[in-house]
């Protein structure tokens, strides 16, 4: 399997879960310069802009360290060009998914990563 056909794999896992939590997918892959979003998910009227995090094993990584300044950087980016572009004006979170194995199981849900 390629890292591509990974990667999708791993966002689709994410997507079931979060849609089996209550979440209404917005939109996945967005992208613009310098910026990418895997998904974006709305549940109670707040708006989640959410990473997914793939790890082979399950022993590797994991937790908010997972996601570097960097990428909460692009995140940001992300997340305000997009509200920018739909006209959004209410709230918002920086969320990541981790996915690992080749099962795709889901590891953990890090909810608001910025707190």
């Amino acid at each position: 399997m390629t890292s591509t056909e990974t990667g999708r794999k791993a966002e689709m896992a994410a997507k079931v879960y979060l849609e089996m939590r209550g979440f209404e997918i917005v939109e996945q892959n967005f992208r613009r310069p310098r910026c990418e979003i895997d998904i974006i998910a709305r549940k109670n009227g707040i708006i989640q802009f959410v990473e997914v995090k793939y790890y082979k094993n399950y022993d590797q990584g994991g937790g908010s360290d997972a996601i570097t300044i960097t990428k909460l950087n692009q995140m940001r980016r992300g997340a305000t060009i997009w509200m920018e572009e739909s006209k959004w004006q209410k709230g918002y979170l920086l969320s990541a998914v981790e996915v690992a194995g080749t099962d795709f199981q889901i590891m953990s849900f890090l909810e608001d990563l910025l707190y």
